[in-house]
């Protein structure tokens, strides 16, 4: 396992040691989770405040919605304004370091210089061809996420391991160096159909079938030598489990599935529940360690 050294304010943070949690702070209203949402100044800061005092490791800020069922595509020009504004009240705010979840290379380069410390890309260096060569040239971490432009079909565990294999390649071509890299499996991102260019499209498996197989068996990813992040969250999958419509009602079944998670390999786990999902991960822990 390489171990992933993440810059902050307050010094570094490993990945692969121990389970981290990062946290999620949505500027983007049309998100799934409307209460991941915080529109002004001081809502993103208070939150950020209190994920850092709950045990967050990291946090996350996303502008822009990808949830393959959502209509939610924006103009990069907004994405950036979002960022922008969100990142600096991050930075001022907390000393963690922050991740930008973006796939596009003009948005991430403008939250690198902001500062931001990981690029969280969904579409695993695949979407944008120039994203690579800004996080290179940053000497930024980047998350992974498995991802493919064709159509995939076959078993779950393989096509996840062979698109990220392509990305770690795509990342070393670049120069991004080996402990710089994380890998995320992307619950919920492999679909027979969707209204954006950022979910791989799958046949032959229900969407179901292949996220609950990638979290059950999530150790098998350890054969890429990297740290393992996941985000299963309030999920489509827990509303499909326990036939809970509302993102806002799913909250014990994510922290079933974090648990499970951590249990199962995990390295990183990406919440909107910092509070719980600290206190699960110590549990899963200490039962680990037993």
């Amino acid at each position: 396992m390489i171990v992933v050294k993440i810059r902050g304010l307050m010094g570094s943070v490993s990945v692969g040691d121990k389970t981290r949690i990062m946290g999620v702070i949505n500027v983007s209203p049309e998100s799934f989770y409307k209460r991941s949402v915080k529109l002004s100044a001081r809502e993103i800061a208070k939150t950020a405040e209190q994920m850092e005092e709950q045990g967050a490791d990291f946090i996350d800020i996303g502008a822009m919605s990808t949830a393959p069922y959502l209509k939610t595509m924006i103009s990069m020009e907004k994405e950036i304004q979002r960022l922008k504004h969100a990142v600096r009240i991050v930075k001022d705010a907390c000393s963690l370091p922050v991740s930008v979840d973006t796939p596009r290379a003009k948005t991430a380069e403008e939250a690198l210089n902001l500062g931001a410390d990981i690029i969280n890309d969904v579409t695993g260096l695949k979407y944008d061809p120039e994203m690579a060569r800004i996080v290179a040239d940053h000497d930024a971490s980047v998350i992974l996420s498995a991802y493919e432009k064709h159509v995939v079909s076959g078993n779950a565990i393989r096509t996840t391991i062979q698109a990220l294999k392509r990305s770690i390649r795509i990342a070393g071509n670049a120069g991004i160096r080996p402990n710089k890299i994380i890998v995320d499996p992307a619950i919920g991102f492999f679909r027979a159909k969707g209204n954006n260019p950022f979910f791989t499209r799958m046949k032959g498996t229900n969407w179901l079938d292949r996220d609950l197989i990638l979290i059950r068996r999530l150790k098998d990813l350890e054969v890429l030598r990297r740290p393992i992040c996941i985000s299963v969250s309030r999920k489509s999958f827990i509303a499909k489990i326990l036939n809970i419509e509302k993102p806002e009602d799913r909250l014990l079944g994510s922290l079933a599935a974090e648990t499970i998670c951590v249990l199962n390999g995990a390295h990183i786990i990406r919440t909107h529940n910092v509070s719980a999902t600290t206190q699960a991960v110590k549990i899963a822990e200490a039962l680990m360690r037993r």
